[in-house]
């Protein structure tokens, strides 16, 4: 059921995604330790599930979505994360976009499914470090962290560790999504979305 885009939804939007970029924010700290920072892509989708999930309930027409991907990405950026943030941010923005579209807005599912393929942003950050600029980024982590640290992200990274991260957005999208649906239930059934 859409609606027309009306300025609410722009302060909607703007709020919702200030708290899921804290929430972000706050769980990419513990990304210090070298291990966890590899499964960053499972543990953040699921911290973020229920504010995101709260977020679509609140979602009746396209567009809402897209705007914070672009925002999330000029974030990211503007934090030192290289280009291609933008094209997943904005890629995974407009996939989530069409699976809310093809639930009417009503679906839980689609919100869950939704969860799930906004959580695919999270690999730009990421993306250039395994193929692009990795023994450039290593080395300007050394006289921050030492050399100790670099040596373990290195370990823990080679290649392959790239793809596993694609399940990782994806499970932990669903994960997240699931406990939004379970936590706000009553919300959602409230908000005309089953």
């Amino acid at each position: 059921m859409e609606r027309k885009f009306e300025i609410k939804d722009l302060i909607t939007a703007g709020i919702f995604t200030a708290l899921y970029f804290a929430v972000t924010f706050a769980v990419a700290c513990i990304g210090f330790i070298p291990i966890v920072m590899v499964f960053m892509p499972l543990i953040g989708p699921i911290f973020t599930g229920i504010p995101l999930m709260l977020y679509f309930s609140k979602i009746k027409h396209f567009g809402m979505i897209t705007i914070t991907s672009v925002i999330i990405a000029i974030l990211m950026f503007i934090t030192g994360h290289p280009y291609p943030i933008f094209i997943f941010c904005i890629g995974a923005g407009l996939l989530t976009e069409l699976v809310l579209k093809a639930g009417d807005y009503q679906s839980i599912r689609s919100c869950v499914l939704g969860s799930s393929t906004f959580s695919l942003w999270m690999l730009g950050m990421v993306i250039a470090f395994f193929f692009g600029f990795r023994e450039s980024y290593l080395n300007s982590l050394v006289d921050g962290y030492g050399q100790e640290y670099v040596d373990k992200m290195s370990e823990y990274t080679p290649t392959w560790v790239f793809f596993t991260m694609i399940a990782m957005c994806i499970v932990g999208g669903l994960i997240g999504g699931l406990l939004g649906a379970k936590v706000l239930k009553k919300h959602f059934r409230k908000a005309g979305i089953v």
